[in-house]
């Protein structure tokens, strides 16, 4: 199964299609809702067909983009079939409540409630069933028939990157060695025909190389072949891009990023990102100022009225501009009295009660919406950090320094992609999902990343 660009970021052509066919059963579910309501009631009388498919559209995008704000187009089910089925209903039961308050601001809007109940109701009915009869019939469904080619010191470590999302038809080691050492023996074919045999009789999908030194090492006639026969032939760095949605930091070199694709930031981009972290941020001041309002008064309560509530910190912004970044104060207040820079870290003592709760529902971030409106940061982007750490990290890798490209985030793809960063070793491991970002950055991309945070807020995921 083949992954597509769309916008510059890898989508699965299968988890397309799955959305496509779940919107269409989101909007069905609602005309049969629609329908079921009045005659339960006993009354005829009927929306306007028209109106009606209009009205049954919005409610599928609501609900196809609420499942997608739950990650359930992601490659693999992470937490089992039960946990899918609890995403499900979740998502289903979020996009009725965001439908209900449209048609509570808007009062014109025929989204009734007990109508709403049953869309929730056949939704999940049909959305549910339809995923387990995917995932308990053809669990290899939506998953690539790969032939890896390469090396035992590589061959491994692609194999544990794909394994959830693909289907390993064998492993072609570069070594003449006839028993090469591979943690999974039973994937090993003998190079005794070309590449192309071989991958056409195991019908795979591609041909992964997973050689870090290709000097010598790359049968060229036997990988054309392949590309003419209809088998795309992959490298490493890109295979990583592809299914983990970051840049490798080992297999990094200037020569890629001169010839690879992406690093587009034009200036109408740009502008509607920025006409995006307008709105946002003016839509979120309005919506979140009683938590803000709560929040401030339970710091000033928790410190008896004698320190204050907000805590600024300079960070690196875009081009390396150092800035004041403002949060909710979370630590005490002689959290670094020694006037040295430390990382913080899961359960640090310096994180007060108060703190401790808003740092894992994120509302300590909800001040930086003045630095959004200020210019200063944007709603997606790499994380800002201290010139301190930034010094540092410059020193141990090259490649840090391209993250200040773009303007620096309240959300973005390292935050939801990896656990939260406290040390040296946890921030290159970032920096390769932010490289990624730079590279493949568009308004798309920002958009299913504000939908993905909606999942990390809800869950708790990657806080401190």
């Amino acid at each position: 199964m083949h992954s597509i660009r769309v916008f510059g970021h890898y989508m699965r052509l299968p988890l397309l299609l799955l959305a496509l066919v779940e919107t269409v059963l989101f909007g069905a579910a609602f005309i049969l809702a629609q329908h079921l309501r009045f005659w339960l009631m006993g009354n005829e009388e009927m929306t306007e067909p028209l109106i009606l498919a209009g009205y049954a559209i919005v409610v599928a995008l609501t609900f196809m983009l609420s499942m997608a704000a739950m990650g359930l187009y992601e490659a693999s089910a992470r937490e089992g079939l039960n946990g899918l089925l609890i995403r499900i209903l979740v998502s289903l039961i979020f996009g009725a409540a965001l439908l209900a308050a449209l048609a509570f601001i808007f009062p014109g809007l025929e989204f009734w409630r007990s109508i709403l109940a049953l869309t929730v109701i056949l939704s999940f009915i049909a959305v549910a069933g339809l995923r387990m009869a995917i995932y308990q019939s053809r669990p290899w469904l939506f998953r690539r028939r790969v032939l890896v080619f390469g090396d035992s010191e590589l061959i491994d470590e692609v194999i544990d990157a794909g394994a959830d999302e693909l289907m390993i038809v064998g492993v072609v080691p570069v070594s003449t060695d006839p028993s090469p050492p591979l943690s999974h023996p039973e994937w090993f074919v003998e190079h005794d025909r070309p590449l192309a045999d071989i991958a056409l009789e195991r019908q795979a999908d591609e041909v992964l190389l997973a050689v870090r030194d290709r000097r010598g090492a790359m049968p060229m006639e036997e990988l054309l072949d392949c590309r003419m026969s209809g088998i795309q032939v992959l490298q490493p760095q890109s295979f990583f891009e592809r299914e983990l949605g970051l840049v490798k930091l080992d297999l990094l070199n200037p020569s890629w990023l001169l010839h690879t694709d992406g690093f587009k930031h034009g200036a109408m981009t740009m502008f509607i990102k920025r006409v995006m972290d307008v709105l946002t941020a003016l839509s979120f001041l309005i919506l979140f100022s009683p938590v803000m309002l709560l929040t401030a008064l339970a710091i000033a309560v928790e410190s008896r009225f004698r320190h204050p509530i907000f805590y600024r910190q300079v960070r690196v912004g875009i081009n390396g501009f150092p800035f004041e970044v403002i949060k909710f104060r979370s630590m005490r207040m002689d959290a670094e009295s020694d006037g040295r820079a430390r990382w913080a870290t899961k359960g640090d003592p310096r994180i007060t009660r108060v703190g401790r709760f808003i740092r894992k529902t994120r509302i300590d971030e909800l001040p930086q919406i003045i630095n959004v409106l200020k210019g200063e940061m944007s709603f997606v982007g790499p994380r800002p950090e201290r010139p301190e750490f930034v010094a540092d990290l410059l020193q141990k890798n090259f490649f840090y320094a391209a993250r200040s490209r773009v303007k620096p985030g309240l959300t973005g793809w390292a935050q939801l992609r990896y656990p939260y960063g406290s040390s040296e070793e946890d921030a290159l491991r970032k920096l390769e999902y932010d490289l990624y970002y730079v590279k493949n950055h568009s308004t798309f991309l920002d958009l299913l990343i504000l939908l993905q945070t909606v999942e990390v807020v809800l869950f708790g995921k990657g806080a401190v």
